[in-house]
């Protein structure tokens, strides 16, 4: 998508904060960030991993150009020789993700970011704002399609969406999550993905009955021809207006290959029997019954629940604007500092709110499977020098409630890492799959998660634990740091 210069998409702070790192002589410290999430959005289990694709384009085409130095020096508030910094600055350091389409958990570094800290600060806010949004509606994605059972999904909220970038994205996101294709054509141009459509109501009402609408509609679109049948009377006129133009096409020697009906309100789950049994009776078998009108996750699985006729959904507003979850919580915080000589001083976050306390150190994410099932037993966050023997014993534990214990028996589980690179050294080696490849690949991602996690209400969650090293890290830095600012929390 072409996008103005996206450098000064940041919060000012951020600009403040590398003048202070610039004129205090610490800029070239380097740091390592994570940015993870804390919660499941929708009181899901899970969430799934979107945006790195663009968050990589954001990186690459970064530039303090002469507009963006003009602006920043008409602020008044940045200093010459930061300025020039700024005209010369590009990202030099090491980015590793979590590729997009990964089912992931909380706490986990989606992203993670090693650079001098006047650069890892610049990334903040962009980052955050492309993986959040494109996770969230990944993630809805997937629970509509879940709820569908294997039905297609059509994502058509553009219209709804908050801003042409949030409704090209999140249809992009949204096909990622599990949707069929999308009516947004300029997702379709720039990504490569399905784009599909049928006509709206007014093309009905713009002739002079609606028989005539059906015929002209099939007259230009003979092989992919969905009809709207509820501008009216959707048993009395709709459906069987529809159908004879079914009848007239088939005289007419042409088999479409798309052929069906679409109903946009009313009873969904009665009015698509109801259609079922005329189309059958009438001798399309095979015509496809679509629904539309304000559906998500939890009336589709309720419509499928009552034995409704439809095999094609459109979900459009509530998904495209993720309506009951409207932020999904993803933060970017400091966990080390990396010597000249190597060494890692770890950094954390602590708080009285206790889910904001933050896992120190330079980490990395082992997701461990039943060998057997293949599904998804637990996550482990490691310290980087960390690794997992798997002809040996694993005993996992609760950093929360340590009492709560399994021990998986050697070579009875698999793992894998799930962090890989993407930049190094300022250099980008990572190809981003194929939009459709990602959506593929979420599939499978999807399936190693144990239906219980699928659930809406109260689902089953995935262990997310901490390596015994950087359990005890953790906690000896949590006393050191409450020691040593006692009296100044």
């Amino acid at each position: 998508m072409q996008n103005p210069n996206w450098t000064l998409l940041t919060d000012l702070y951020q600009l403040t904060m590398m003048q202070g790192y610039h004129k205090t002589g610490i800029s070239q410290q380097q740091v390592v960030f994570d940015m993870f999430y804390r919660s499941n959005p929708y009181d899901s289990s899970y969430a799934v991993a979107a945006g790195l694709q663009q968050a990589i384009e954001y990186i690459k085409n970064i530039r303090f150009g002469e507009e963006e130095i003009a602006y920043l020096k008409s602020l008044d508030l940045f200093s010459d020789d930061f300025l020039e910094y700024l005209a010369n600055f590009h990202f030099t350091g090491d980015m590793y993700a979590i590729p997009e389409g990964t089912v992931v958990f909380p706490m986990e570094p989606i992203v993670r970011i090693q650079a001098p800290i006047i650069e890892a600060q610049l990334l903040e806010t962009a980052l955050l704002n492309i993986i959040n949004h494109q996770s969230l509606i990944a993630t809805k994605a997937s629970r509509v399609a879940w709820a569908a059972q294997g039905d297609g999904i059509m994502e058509f909220g553009l219209r709804r969406a908050q801003g042409p970038d949030a409704g090209t994205y999140g249809a992009r996101a949204a096909v990622i999550g599990g949707c069929t294709g999308t009516s947004n054509v300029l997702a379709g141009q720039l990504f490569d993905i399905p784009v599909k459509g049928t006509h709206a109501h007014s093309w009905v009402m713009s002739f002079p009955d609606e028989l005539t609408a059906f015929r002209e509609y099939a007259k230009l679109f003979p092989h992919n021809c969905i009809l709207l049948v509820d501008t009216y009377d959707t048993l009395h006129s709709g459906i069987p207006n529809a159908i004879q133009v079914f009848q007239e096409l088939r005289e007419q020697g042409i088999e479409p290959k798309l052929l069906g009906i679409r109903l946009d309100s009313g009873d969904l789950a009665y009015l698509s029997k109801k259609a079922r049994k005329m189309l059958d009776e009438a001798g399309f078998p095979h015509a496809i019954i679509s629904a539309s009108g304000d559906l998500d996750e939890y009336v589709i699985r309720d419509l499928k629940l009552q034995g409704a006729e439809i095999t094609l959904w459109g979900v459009g507003t509530r998904l495209i604007t993720s309506q009951d979850c409207p932020s999904f919580g993803g933060v970017y915080k400091l966990s080390a500092h990396i010597m000249e000589d190597g060494h890692m001083i770890p950094k954390m976050k602590i708080s009285e709110n206790p889910a904001k306390v933050t896992n120190p150190g330079v980490k990395k994410i082992f997701r461990i499977y039943d060998k057997e099932t293949k599904k998804i037993k637990a996550d482990l966050i490691t310290l980087q020098e960390e690794e997992i023997d798997t002809t040996q014993p694993l005993t996992l534990f609760d950093p929360e409630n340590t009492w709560k214990k399994m021990t998986l028996a050697p070579h009875t589980y698999e793992v894998r890492e799930l962090l890989v690179p993407i930049f190094l050294k300022g250099e980008c080696i990572y190809d981003s799959p194929h939009t459709m490849d990602i959506r593929t690949y979420c599939q499978e991602e999807l399936s190693t998660l144990w239906e219980e996690c699928r659930r809406f209400h109260r689902p089953h969650t995935i262990p997310v634990d901490l390596s015994e090293k950087l359990y005890h890290l953790r906690h000896s830095m949590i006393d050191e740091l409450l020691n040593k600012n006692q009296g100044n929390i």
